[in-house]
């Protein structure tokens, strides 16, 4: 089954420098999406795919997720290899139905969906220009699953993550930092007073990390 997704793409002909973003637990492929409009002016091409994962989470309001979330335990291995096996088959896809600029490409997620970031950024490192990680964490099932490759040297990774959140709480942050200098990443890592959510001073930060680190035509 092919993932659902929605796209900003940016008037012109592209390529375009380009953000593949995922959702969170509970929420869809139009829930980063709002985000466009802030990132590299609108002139950056987004894409959000969906997990297939349903939910209800209200009255006739239903939620996606990646996988099966159960508080405080890493997600199921199988069940984790097998979305992941999915996300990636997408954006072999993705990358050449739409003007993806291919040597400014991004992979950010919030909360569950910045696993799917990290699996997709540091799996294939060489593909991406950084990896955008969004109020979420980085377990140590995958970390310990994961290459240990040269182009992780030049990798830059964004980590953001709030001191209130009730969600997430900020120590498996800063357990998620630790795990990532294994990787030899170009780290940047910021606490912000907030819960589980993006606030516009990170919001901030991640517009300009973006435009300097990523996006910028030489790194």
């Amino acid at each position: 089954m092919k993932l659902l997704h929605t796209a900003h793409v940016p008037a012109g002909d592209g390529p375009f420098p380009t953000l593949i973003l995922c959702h969170g637990w509970g929420a869809s492929a139009h829930d980063l999406l709002g985000l466009a409009p802030h990132i590299h002016d609108g002139e950056a091409l987004v894409l959000c795919p969906q997990g297939q994962m349903r939910m209800q989470i209200g009255p006739g309001v239903s939620g996606y997720g990646w996988f099966q979330l159960v508080p405080g335990q890493p997600p199921n291995e199988a069940e984790f290899r097998e979305r992941s096996a999915e996300l990636h088959a997408w954006l072999d896809e993705a990358v050449e139905m739409y003007p993806v600029d291919k040597k400014r490409l991004a992979v950010g997620g919030f909360s569950q969906g910045g696993l799917m970031a990290f699996e997709l950024g540091l799996r294939e490192p060489g593909r991406f220009r950084g990896i955008a990680a969004l109020s979420t964490w980085l377990p140590e099932i995958l970390a310990a699953d994961l290459p240990k490759l040269p182009e992780h040297e030049s990798l830059p990774v964004l980590v953001f993550h709030g001191t209130e959140d009730r969600m997430i709480e900020v120590e498996r942050a800063r357990e998620s930092r630790e795990r990532l200098r294994e990787f030899g990443v170009r780290l940047l890592y910021r606490e912000f007073p907030m819960a589980h959510e993006i606030r516009p001073e990170a919001l901030g930060m991640l517009e300009r990390w973006l435009d300097e680190k990523v996006f910028a035509e030489s790194p």
